[in-house]
């Protein structure tokens, strides 16, 4: 059996130009939903469910500042696509039409808030979470050529699939808190710190199955620590909370560092031997 190569038939130019409109469509989406270009805010769409406030699992303001970085990231993986590099690696043609598919589904989710579907919001976003697994399963199993091409992928979509975790959960939160369930409900409190904990507990496991890895840990952390600022100061807020989500996000950097620091041990110490 022949060793498997990490590169292919050079693709198409129409493949880089289909990827690079695709995450246009997710930058202007973006536009949209931060209120520019006649958009809705989307703290302020399907009836504000999805604001800093609305339940105990939504994350403060800045905490969105994390998708500026996404979709920077996005933008340069685009532009990164039109290189021979990219045309002809394994990695791409196998993660390509995945990142596409994420692309346009956030750019999806964004409309459906826009139009205040916050039940089909959730369907969408659980969607683009189940992509973005594909998508991280087939970085593991697939190594990059390149030190460019494994930074490039590891960061910008480490860091995407460990806030849309975040965000699925502020999501579900949201539409359930809309339908009123639990509403006043003693057993509130408990399962959000419940949550919040099985959160932490994804995030090193993301840690662990991409062997040391640390952007959707380090997604996670930045995500859970700022619903924690929110629970300090808001019609939502909870010491109970607030205290669990600062703990979570300690552990996970922690945890998630001294993880992949074993974990790259152990690695290093197979190739010496």
């Amino acid at each position: 059996m022949s060793r498997t190569t990490q590169s292919t038939r050079r693709a198409p130019l129409g493949i880089p130009v289909l990827t690079a409109a695709a995450m246009a469509i997710a930058i202007f989406g973006a536009f949209l939903g931060s209120g520019a270009w006649g958009g809705t805010p989307i703290r302020e769409a399907s009836g504000g469910w999805l604001d800093t406030d609305s339940t105990l699992l939504s994350p403060a303001g800045p905490a969105f500042g994390i998708w500026s970085v996404i979709y920077c990231g996005l933008a340069v993986y685009a532009i990164w696509q039109f290189t021979g590099t990219a045309r002809t690696s394994v990695l791409q043609a196998r993660t390509r039409g995945w990142v596409i598919a994420s692309a346009l589904l956030n750019a999806v989710w964004i409309g459906v808030v826009q139009l205040g579907w916050l039940a089909a919001s959730l369907a969408v976003i659980l969607i683009l979470l189940a992509v973005l697994i594909r998508l991280f399963i087939l970085l593991v199993a697939t190594p990059a050529p390149s030190a460019v091409e494994r930074w490039l992928m590891w960061v910008v979509f480490g860091l995407y699939l460990g806030w849309v975790n975040v965000a699925s959960i502020a999501n579900t939160a949201a539409l359930l808190g809309s339908l009123g369930v639990g509403q006043d409900a003693s057993w509130i409190t408990p399962l959000a710190v419940a949550l919040l904990a099985v959160a932490v507990l994804i995030g090193l496991g993301t840690c662990w199955y991409s062997r040391g890895h640390l952007g959707a840990p380090a997604a996670m952390a930045w995500g859970i620590a700022w619903i924690g600022v929110s629970r300090l100061d808001s019609p939502n807020a909870s010491d109970t909370v607030a205290i669990a989500a600062f703990t979570g996000s300690g552990v996970l950097v922690l945890g998630a560092l001294a993880l992949a620091w074993v974990l790259r041990s152990r690695r290093g110490d197979r190739v010496a031997a």
